[in-house]
């Protein structure tokens, strides 16, 4: 494993900033919605830009706003310099959500040195969908999708996991085809289109508090967050959000706490608009 080093790290968020940079500039050419979240909104709104030790950066669109940023990608997306990856264009990829890339990267994730596609520097692009309105029927789609996402995760639980009978679990889980899988979890999105509802969600990817999902109000309309020195549309309501995902979110975790994920490979680079900084000065 390799232990990024201050100014490593710098750099890394330094890349991740140039892929917000991207998002946003198709997202408002072309009138698509989004909001940055979870620890990058906590970033703006604590520090102004990155949590000091956080390595990722995060974006949520609902799911007809990400449906029209995955079909923007292929006219809008500086390929030169980027490229998308969802489940529905790229062979391998077992996450239920989107990620914006760097080419000419590498972040390469511990344990997942097998899985078959490229792995540069990325953001997450996570598509939100409806959930029910109880909290009963949340919580049943909230075990629902604790399976899917346990099964897609199972590729590298196998390997990853520390327990060796999980590691047992997750070779069996494996063994079942990765399109019936994803099929179910397609099955699932186009049963959330039809459904109305003040609560949605990340479909993989846990949610806090067992309330099993946020108030879509939150991710409607957006208030103006500064980040790194840029605008950028922020969820609504920052304090009631960040209050019902974080606790006390202004007061500082422990040491302990502030960790960033294990990578076993990386290669970075200098961001465009970086070496456009230290041309004018």
């Amino acid at each position: 494993m390799i232990n990024l080093s201050n100014e490593m790290l710098r750099q890394l968020q330094m890349v991740e900033l140039e892929l917000l940079l991207e998002v946003d500039r198709i997202c408002r050419k072309c009138g698509i919605e989004y909001n940055i979240i979870a620890g990058t909104m906590l970033g703006a709104y604590r520090h102004k830009g990155f949590i000091p030790w956080d390595d990722d950066a995060d974006v949520a669109m609902v799911r007809s706003e990400y449906e029209r940023f995955r079909e923007a990608c292929r006219s809008e997306l500086d390929e030169s310099r980027f490229y998308f990856q969802d489940h529905t264009c790229t062979p391998g990829y077992r996450w239920g959500y989107g990620k914006l890339r760097r080419k000419n990267t590498l972040f390469l994730r511990e344990h997942q040195e097998h899985m078959p596609y490229e792995q540069g520097v990325f953001i997450d692009i996570f598509p939100l969908d409806a959930v029910p309105q109880s909290q009963i029927g949340r919580s049943i789609m909230s075990l629902r999708c604790f399976c899917i996402r346990k099964l897609l995760w199972s590729r590298v639980g196998k390997i990853a996991d520390k327990s060796t009978f999980k590691r047992g679990v997750f070779t069996l889980m494996d063994c079942i085809p990765e399109k019936v899988v994803l099929s179910r979890l397609d099955r699932i999105i186009q049963r959330a289109e039809k459904r109305d509802s003040d609560w949605v969600r990340i479909l993989t990817f846990p949610t806090p508090n067992r309330k099993w999902g946020y108030l879509r109000r939150w991710y409607e309309g957006s208030e103006e967050a500064v980040f790194e020195g840029y605008c950028f549309p922020g969820v609504r309501d920052p304090e009631d959000y960040l209050s019902f995902k974080f606790g006390e979110y202004m007061k500082l975790p422990p040491q302990e706490q502030r960790k960033v994920h294990p990578v076993s490979d990386i290669k970075l680079l200098i961001p465009d608009f970086m070496k456009e900084r230290t041309d004018e000065n």
